[in-house]
């Protein structure tokens, strides 16, 4: 991972209250987009869905917005 754990923690407890229970999904492994070349990231229109077996899933549609 880019972050570990503890940090990812601490940094989403600073923007939002996290309780028990509460799921932090980190994504992919360190490099992984940027280790292509040339690099590879979401772009608009990608659907990443992640889930837990007996709890449920959350679907997450990506789109592109003008900076």
């Amino acid at each position: 991972m880019i972050f570990d754990i503890n940090y990812c923690v601490w940094y989403l407890s600073q923007v939002m209250e996290l309780h028990a229970g509460d799921i932090i999904n980190s994504g992919t492994p360190q490099g992984v987009g940027m280790g292509f070349k040339p690099e590879k990231f979401l772009k608009g229109g990608e659907v990443v869905k992640t889930g837990i077996d007996g709890i449920g899933s959350i679907t997450n549609h990506f789109k592109n917005y003008k900076a």
